[in-house]
């Protein structure tokens, strides 16, 4: 009888943080059509003409730092093929998802169901514009946090972590932020209003990217234990190199 596979460490982490970040971009996905009122502003902001006195962001931001620490850990430990796969995979889930609560709205409902039809479309009720807007938002962010992350690395001779961290996040999510706005709710938003939340989320999103720098380094520190310092040197070393490094990890129990 075959012997079955047996995941080791380097492998046990990967699938750690790829189930992590397919969950919270699913999260961020199925919440991102609910905007929500941060703080109010101590003035009033005029903007392209529109005023705010609140600072107003979507819901799916809530679920940034859990992608910002992983996509990070991914790009240190994975390299480039590592977080690559978890991103393409990622946008196969969200239509996954969207299959699926498709399928969930076209169901009739049932008469003491507690949730009535209208709320659960209400909920549920992503249009395709919608997904089509945060999946190209999403591959673009992704693809540049990946470009601009190694590049810094490369730049950096391998130093000074928290500048690859946060310098690849600045540069890539304010093309996520804003393509997923542009493309999901022009028309349905002034263009003010989409410029004013593109302008919030953002920074909300390096906000949060400077503040729980400490966290990455503690995530490393911790991934260095459980891999054990020569281990977790040589996948960053070929992560840096652009070479496999988590396929060939399988071991045979």
């Amino acid at each position: 009888m075959r012997a079955a596979y047996v995941l080791n460490r380097p492998q046990k982490v990967f699938v750690v943080c790829a189930a992590i970040f397919l969950t919270a971009l699913i999260i961020a996905e199925a919440t991102a059509g609910k905007f929500f009122t941060a703080f109010d502003l101590p003035f009033t902001l005029t903007l392209l003409g529109v005023e705010f006195d609140a600072v107003i962001m979507t819901a799916g931001v809530i679920a940034f730092p859990v992608t910002f620490i992983v996509t990070d850990v991914m790009n240190e430990y994975f390299g480039k093929r590592g977080i690559r796969f978890v991103t393409f995979l990622g946008m196969a889930m969200v239509v996954f998802e969207f299959l699926i609560l498709q399928a969930a709205l076209a169901v009739p409902t049932a008469e003491i169901s507690p949730v009535p039809d209208e709320a659960f479309a209400s909920v549920f009720g992503t249009t395709g514009r919608v997904i089509i807007g945060s999946l190209t938002a999403y591959l673009i962010g992704q693809l540049a946090d990946i470009a601009l992350f190694h590049w810094l690395r490369r730049l950096t001779d391998g130093r000074h972590l928290w500048l690859r961290a946060t310098g690849s996040t600045f540069g890539s999510q304010f093309l996520d932020t804003f393509i997923v706005l542009i493309v999901a709710f022009a028309g349905q938003l002034a263009f003010a209003e989409i410029i004013a939340i593109t302008l919030f989320n953002y920074g909300y999103k390096l906000v949060i990217a400077i503040v729980i720098t400490p966290l990455i380094y503690a995530a490393h520190a911790a991934i260095d234990r459980y891999l054990g310092h020569e281990v977790a040197e040589s996948l960053i070393a070929r992560a840096a190199r652009g070479e496999h490094s988590v396929a060939e990890a399988v071991t045979q129990g």
